[in-house]
């Protein structure tokens, strides 16, 4: 059975693992080994020649729709710094493509037993999420963090911590507000659907015809554009607050995703609401907010997704993030919505946070890395707590290996969440869900996402 309604984590026993090639940047340097478990995940190992006992759980970003054998070797060729730095890696694919943080989680904590029964308990392990995989790390943590022996720390790296269910309101926000100034998506030639659904279920639109109808309405591409195209990006820049080098890739989230959540994850039905947002920093905020397509969620749709991907707060163990300052993806302002979420639980003293002055999403600097499991590590092994000006000041040791930079900002704070985010009725208030919500909802039949 799994935890409150989580999908099982598979018997470690019932696949193992065969010796693979490393990718290059480890050859030489670590024992690799693959497989796939009963599940369908696919999933990677390393095991550093000069290890020293302790081991990385990954847990990667996304969702993609489809993993194949090679995914997760990919991720550990993305995360060679670990081995480097003398940790055992591992990392799954996760059973399918498609959204599902609980089911994610699970795959997870499967290949952590896998690697414990194949090569025996690490001193310590640490669990490690990138992006979306910063949900899942962090719900990993909360599901089986309480095992004894299972985890001794985390470390969220650019994390999406404001959970499924409000994570994803600048898209609902985008998607509207691009339909209201292109009018493209869907055109008044085809067939009409609710924006929620992101696109029908049955739609043969690709991301690259996504990207053709957001270059007609806004020139995102172009060296020229019209005074019309400016004006239009102009405006769904300043009230989607959305960076305009991540507008494609925000748009396509509000397509494919959507789609994806609604359909095959939650039978159809709405997840999202708009109701009571108000729109402004356009040109025209009254003509904006008058013709802007409106929806409420499905209270069963919402319960479904807040309990799939939101986070309760009930985290005992030391936990570690790292955020660019200039995320363009995942805007820093979800650290804020994870502080307030441990707050309201009253763990946040088991948090410290940092901050640098990148501007990327999908990778920070390895010195920054390195220096970040340390200090993790060294938090886990003494008890004594970081603080950011100490890790900064500790990063330049790393450095002298990587040198790829260390850009720590110990002074910086993030603004709360819904200064970036428009928030709904009652969304200022933190956890999303709550550990008695998680605990009533757990009892429901069919609640949440399916594996």
């Amino acid at each position: 059975m799994g935890t409150l309604g989580n999908p099982p984590a598979t018997n470690a026993r019932t696949a193992q693992p065969t010796a693979a090639a490393c990718p290059t940047s480890l050859a030489g340097k670590a024992r690799c080994y693959t497989g796939q478990e009963t599940n369908g995940a696919y999933y990677t190992m390393a095991v550093p020649k000069r290890w020293n006992g302790s081991l990385v759980v990954h847990a990667h970003g996304g969702p993609d729709f489809s993993y194949d054998p090679s995914s997760t070797t990919e991720d550990l060729a993305r995360w060679a710094v670990m081995v480097d730095e003398g940790y055992a890696w591992v990392g799954s694919s996760y059973r399918r493509g498609g959204y599902g943080v609980r089911m994610a989680a699970a795959d997870t904590e499967a290949v952590r037993r896998l690697f414990v029964d194949r090569f025996g308990r690490p001193g310590r392990t640490y669990l490690h999420g990138q992006s979306w995989g910063g949900n899942v790390a962090a719900r990993v943590a909360e599901t089986y963090g309480g095992q004894r022996g299972a985890y001794d720390g985390v470390l969220l790296t650019n994390g999406f911590l404001g959970g499924g269910s409000r994570g994803y309101d600048h898209r609902v926000d985008l998607r509207v507000v691009y339909q209201y100034y292109c009018r493209n998506l869907p055109r008044p030639t085809e067939p009409q659907y609710p924006l929620w659904q992101g696109l029908p279920a049955d739609s043969t639109m690709t991301p690259a015809d996504v990207h053709d109808r957001l270059q007609e309405c806004t020139g995102i591409d172009a060296a020229e554009r019209t005074a019309l195209q400016q004006r239009n990006l102009d405006d769904i820049l300043a009230v989607t607050r959305i960076p305009e080098r991540s507008l494609e890739t925000s748009l396509v989230y509000a397509t494919f995703l959507f789609q994806d959540i609604v359909f095959k994850r939650l039978d159809g039905r709405n997840p999202f609401s708009n109701v009571g947002v108000s729109y402004d920093g356009s040109h025209d905020d009254r003509a904006l907010n008058a013709g802007v397509a409106r929806f409420s969620a499905d209270p069963t749709a919402h319960r479904d997704l807040s309990y799939d991907s939101d986070l309760t707060g009930q985290v005992s163990l030391p936990v570690l993030t790292l955020h660019a300052i200039d995320d363009p993806q995942v805007f820093v302002e979800h650290e804020a919505a994870y502080r307030a979420t441990l707050q309201g639980a009253g763990q946040d003293r088991h948090l410290v946070q940092t901050f640098t002055k990148e501007s990327e999403h999908s990778e920070l600097s390895n010195s920054e890395y390195a220096n970040s499991i340390s200090a993790l590590d060294k938090w886990v092994r003494t008890g004594q707590k970081p603080t950011p000006r100490s890790i900064a000041r500790s990063c330049n040791t790393f450095d002298s290996t990587y040198g790829s930079g260390c850009f720590y900002d110990p002074e910086f704070r993030p603004a709360p969440y819904g200064t970036k985010m428009r928030p709904r009725p009652g969304g200022l208030r933190w956890p999303a869900m709550t550990a008695e919500q998680e605990r009533a909802w757990s009892r429901i039949e069919g609640v949440g996402i399916a594996p």
